[in-house]
């Protein structure tokens, strides 16, 4: 009986491993990136560099689901939040996934409890983490990118001192770099290759991540092809400037690294004496469970918590 059941075990393991090893696959093949790219250049109108043409046949691609939920603004703000996270998932997946791990842990909560208000905070409490977890991929995104860009424009400096055109700079920033600026400058060099001008290609990265160094780079390169000038030179001291300021940064996180232990606690804490005493002593905090104020009690106390937390973000967060 062990041995049918053990083979049984194996077998749906491989099924299910060759399945997220092909999936995973085909979601980071170039093809799937360069998809997923021209979707979102079609379904964002704002965007007049795509001829009509072009734009109506990569519509019809688009399921139909995709399509209805682009058609509103909230779902094109996450749309956007999801390609400047780096996250590779289309938008239905991505509410469908989220939906059911919000409803998931609700439908345990209300079977536990039998209340609704414990189960709708539990789904109101995953929401918010998922929309913490974009949030944070999205500032790792942007860090990564500010750590980056500094060898990123001295080697385009370099490139344009030996004599290359920048966009022979842009493609080789793409294919020597690592992500997320070689995906960024990969994505320029490739709309350049589609007739877009290389200073449109550029500004259009700052649609893609919210990076104000960036943009400084973008500025400088838009105004030099105005103006003319030295941009080697130039793109040297804004490679500075970024370096010192990364400097400073790290400094400031130093001499706030207590404070933002101390958000982290205050915020935790509370949650989880929570529920060690549910554990311990589940009669203890039955009042606030079963009674209707001790509801009202707890909703406000999560809204405090939460509010708590966000304050001492801002008073940590020191903009440089």
């Amino acid at each position: 009986m062990f041995i049918p059941v053990l083979l049984t075990f194996v077998a749906v393991f491989l099924v299910v491993s060759a399945i997220f090893l092909a999936v995973t696959t085909v979601k980071e093949s170039p093809t799937f990136a360069l998809r997923m790219r021209l979707r979102r250049l079609a379904i964002n109108k704002a965007n007049g560099n795509m001829p009509d043409e072009v734009r109506s046949e990569i519509l019809k691609e688009i399921p139909r689901v995709e399509r209805i939920l682009t058609s509103y603004r909230l779902f094109r703000s996450i749309d956007r939040s999801l390609d400047r996270a780096g996250l590779k998932i289309q938008l239905h997946n991505f509410l469908m996934y989220s939906c059911t791990a919000a409803i998931v842990p609700a439908i345990g909560v209300y079977l536990f409890w039998h209340k609704a208000l414990p189960a709708i905070l539990m789904a109101l409490f995953v929401i918010f983490l998922i929309i913490l977890t974009v949030r944070f991929l999205i500032l790792r995104r942007v860090d990564k990118l500010t750590e980056q860009l500094p060898d990123v424009l001295m080697m385009i400096s370099r490139s344009l001192r030996a004599g290359h055109s920048m966009t022979s700079a842009v493609e080789l920033v793409g294919l020597e770099t690592p992500d997320p600026s070689g995906e960024l400058f990969r994505t320029a060099y490739e709309q350049q290759k589609l007739g877009m001008s290389i200073i449109d290609t550029l500004t259009n990265m700052l649609d893609r991540i919210e990076s104000l160094d960036l943009r400084f780079f973008v500025t400088t390169v838009s105004i030099n092809s105005e103006t003319g000038g030295n941009l080697s030179e130039t793109l040297d001291k804004l490679a500075k400037t970024i370096l010192e300021r990364l400097n400073i940064r790290r400094q400031v996180r130093v001499y706030t690294a207590q404070g933002r232990l101390s958000g982290y606690v205050l915020a935790a804490l509370p949650i989880c004496v929570f529920f060690v005493f549910n554990v311990l002593n589940p009669a203890y905090e039955q009042l606030l469970i079963k009674e209707k104020i001790g509801n009202y009690f707890l909703m406000f106390a999560a809204i405090m918590q939460i509010l708590g937390y966000f304050f001492i973000r801002k008073i940590i967060n020191i903009r440089i």
